[in-house]
This record gives C-alpha cells, sequence and structure tokens, in this order.
C-alpha cells in the first residue's frame, strides 16, 4: 500500500498497542483459539510459559499464572513474528482446552499486563489492512465468507478474499496510470512534434478499450450483488389470499399470523432461505386493495414499493375468488411477475380461472399441493441472474459499482473532450485512477473502514 497506507503502518509501530481476543466460537468446545496481536505479543507468552517456542510451529505447553504460578492449562501455542503474520505484526495463538472457566483464566491474565488490551470487533483484520497484507475488497471477501449462508456466497466471497478482484481493478489502475504518463508527456515534451500525437494516440486508444471493458463490467445484472445479499421475492396479492400462510409454508415455522381477518399484515415481514444453494429473502406484504384507509393504507404502500424493488414478485391470488390483475405499479416496474393460485385443494375445476395462464401453479399452502414445484420455480428464477460466466472481479457492493461509474465517466470525459487541454485530459485519468484506488483501499477510505470492520466478530 502507498500513501496513506504507509501513514497508517507507521502508526502501528512498537508503541502502539497489544490486542487479545477469543477467535474461535462462544460456547463450550474441545478448543478455543486466542489471538494475540501486537508487540508485546511474544512477551506476554513468555510470561505465561516459560516452554521454548520454535515460531511456526505448534508447541505443547503449561499456561501459568504470572503472579501465583497456578497452572492455567495444558495446551498449544504457536508463534507467528512480524512482518510475516496474519496482521503484520507478531502474533500468538494460543489452542486451549474449550472450557468457559479456562477461556475466562487466560483472558483475565492477558488483561493484567501492561500494554495488552482486548481488541474491539474487526481489529486484527483492520491491523492487516492498516500494514498492507491485506486490501480492502479482500476485506470485504473475508467479511462476506464469515456470513456466508449458501455454497453460491461461500464460492463468491472465497474468490474475492484470494485477492482476484483486487488483481483485476488494479490491473485496469496500473493502465490509467500509464496513460497519463503519456498524457503528461504532451506537457514536458510539448515542443517535439513527433512525441507528443504518438503519446496521445497510444493513451486513447488504451483507454477507449478500458472504457468498454469496465462498461462491459458493470451490464451484470447486478448479480454479484443479488448473490450476496440474497435474490428478492415479494409474496403479494389481495387480502386473505394466504400470503402469511405460503410464507410460514416455505419457512417451516410460523413467522407470520396468520388470520381470516382481512389486513391482518401490516408492515413487511422477511425470511431468508436457502434455495438450491442460493440466498432468497421472501418478503409477505400487506394485501392490497383499494378501500384501505391509516395503517393499512400505509403497509400497502410499503407493499408496491417493496414490489418495485424486487426481482420477483409472487402474484398470489384465491383460487376460490379470483381476482387476478397485477397492480400497475408492479406491473409497470418491470419486475418479473410469478402468478400462483393458492387454495387450489378447494378448487374442482382442473383449468385456472379466466384470465391466469395454462402454466400458472396451483399450489395450497395449508395442504402442501405444489409447494415443491413452486420451491422449484423460486430457485430457478435466483439462480438465472447468477448463472452467467463466472469473473474474478465480480461487482458486489454498491460501493464499487458507484466508483466504476466515476470512474468510467472521467475516462469517457478524457476521450471525447479536446485534446488541445492536456492539463484537463490528465486531470480526467487522475480522477480515474483515484476512483479505481478507492475500491482496493489505495487511497483514503476513511468514510467505509469504521462501518466495514464493525460488522467481524470480535476474534477477527
Amino acid at each position: 500500500m502507498v500513501g496513506v497506507m504507509a501513514d497508517r503502518t507507521e502508526n502501528m509501530g512498537a508503541g502502539g498497542a497489544t490486542i487479545f481476543a477469543l477467535a474461535s466460537g462462544q460456547g463450550q468446545a474441545g478448543i478455543a483459539v486466542i489471538r494475540i496481536s501486537g508487540p508485546h505479543a511474544i512477551a506476554a507468552l513468555r510470561r505465561l510459559s516459560t516452554t521454548p517456542i520454535v515460531p511456526r510451529q505448534l508447541t505443547h505447553t503449561c499456561l501459568t499464572d504470572p503472579a501465583t504460578g497456578e497452572l492455567l492449562d495444558l495446551c498449544l501455542v504457536a508463534t507467528f513474528p512480524a512482518p510475516a503474520s496474519y496482521t503484520g505484526e507478531d502474533v500468538v495463538e494460543l489452542h486451549v482446552h474449550g472450557g468457559q472457566v479456562v477461556i475466562a483464566g487466560v483472558l483475565s491474565r492477558l488483561g493484567q499486563m501492561s500494554g495488552l488490551r482486548p481488541a474491539e470487533p474487526g481489529e486484527f483484520t483492520r491491523r492487516a489492512f492498516e500494514n498492507g497484507k491485506l486490501d480492502l475488497t479482500e476485506v470485504e471477501g473475508l467479511a462476506d465468507l464469515l456470513a456466508a449462508e449458501t455454497e453460491a456466497q461461500r464460492h463468491q466471497a472465497l474468490t474475492i478474499a484470494s485477492g482476484n478482484q483486487r488483481q483485476v481493478y488494479d490491473s485496469w489502475r496500473g493502465q490509467v496510470i500509464a496513460a497519463m504518463a503519456h498524457v503528461e508527456a504532451e506537457l514536458d515534451f510539448a515542443d517535439e512534434a513527433d512525441v507528443v500525437p504518438a503519446s496521445l494516440r497510444q493513451a486513447r486508444a488504451t483507454m477507449a478499450a478500458l472504457h468498454e471493458e469496465i462498461g462491459r463490467h458493470l451490464a451484470d445484472g447486478h448479480r454479484g450483488e443479488i448473490m450476496r445479499e440474497g435474490f428478492r421475492v415479494v409474496l403479494a396479492g389481495a387480502p386473505n389470499v394466504g400470503k402469511s400462510s405460503l410464507l410460514n409454508a416455505l419457512a417451516r415455522r410460523d413467522v407470520a399470523i396468520v388470520s381470516p381477518e382481512a389486513g391482518t399484515t401490516r408492515d413487511v415481514i422477511d425470511v431468508r432461505l436457502n434455495l438450491g444453494g442460493v440466498s432468497v429473502l421472501v418478503s409477505d406484504t400487506a394485501g392490497i386493495r383499494r378501500e384501505a384507509q391509516g395503517v393499512e393504507a400505509e403497509g400497502i404502500r410499503r407493499t408496491m414499493a417493496r414490489g418495485r424493488a424486487a426481482e420477483l414478485v409472487v402474484w398470489i391470488v384465491d383460487a376460490t375468488y379470483p381476482e387476478t390483475r397485477v397492480p400497475a405499479e408492479i406491473a409497470s416496474a418491470g419486475v418479473a411477475v410469478l402468478p400462483v393460485l393458492n387454495k387450489s385443494d378447494l378448487l374442482c375445476q382442473v383449468r385456472p380461472p379466466a384470465g391466469m395462464p395454462m402454466e400458472t401453479l396451483r399450489i395450497s399452502a395449508r395442504t402442501g399441493l405444489g409447494l415443491d414445484r413452486l420451491v422449484q420455480a423460486l430457485a430457478e428464477a435466483a439462480r438465472s441472474p447468477i448463472g452467467l460466466a463466472e469473473t474474478p472481479a465480480i461487482i458486489t457492493r454498491a460501493r464499487h459499482r458507484e466508483a466504476l461509474l466515476a470512474t468510467r465517466q472521467s475516462l469517457g470525459t478524457f476521450l471525447t473532450e479536446p485534446e488541445h487541454a492536456a492539463e484537463l485530459r490528465a486531470e480526467d485519468l487522475r480522477s480515474a485512477a483515484q476512483a479505481l484506488g478507492r475500491v482496493t483501499g489505495r487511497v483514503d477510505v476513511e468514510d467505509v473502514l469504521d462501518q466495514l470492520f464493525a460488522t467481524f466478530c470480535i476474534g477477527k
């Protein structure tokens, strides 16, 4: 890392605090891992154990209370001297027995040592970032990996945490910086006619290709964000068509109140499901009717807003009283609509009601009729936008997309504005390089750091 990264690394010098935390999960377990990082990490271990420790090897040792000599635990320890460690600092890992009393005893003794303090959420990873061990996309990939609930999310997060995304964006940034050098050649060698045209032509050709490549990259249907955040499905329809019953049936538990009284659901209820390895966020919404007032009307407004923002609206129709018309607000938003005929166990006729296509799914949230086909349809719909060829630089966050849009806009200005204003064209490229740098953290990103690292657990 350069610039801001160098300043941060200086701040993490020998005078910085040494942090410690339980890095494994809470609760009783066979083994618990306690992590220590900072300039006093190895000295802290020496106070707990007199056994000679070989770096980067697990060593069996006794941990004792430095003040009383009381035996705390028989465990395995490993040291990772700086800079070749996860955080870039001296790191110690204590693999102790996973009983709560053992863990509390070791943590208590560490807290009594001068220069040591408990770690804050994500502080180990933040130090790795500040010491140049990880870039911002790798940190985000790690956060996504810790939060992954499906195989698709795990695979995407691992790809990003492995640095594949960083390599692509760094390559693009390198191309922009190289083009900046060609443009600045016009400023430095303006009196040499053979240098200036060639430099500008080469810079324009390179940036035109990059402009198109970033455009293709942005035209991805938001599949990375969908995979990370979940495919959004909204259950909508008139009151009492069985939306809440269907949500409970899909979740296989009672998450929504079911009542024969119309208008029971007033607010949106979300349930996250794993369908075919893809995360799907299913939302139960207020029933839509024209004569609603007060709180119910606000619920319907929220239904419309959620439906317009969804990837798929499941429009549920009561088989015994078929109201088939999808509201214009949703139909005009371009959202995919899947018609579903609920309470089909009460319907004698084989054909769907008039106005509904023959392929309409016939289900019963009460009996389970047709639910397997509905789940299959939802899984296929969720996989569709993310089933394209894989790319290592898939966009997973809104801030990535915003930075890439800014990059492309600056490149577009560089390509379309007059060539003779070389200073302005160099500034266009400088803006593009800065926008790309914000994705990986090569320029100041303090505005996103606190929010990002707060999502980590204490020991990470």
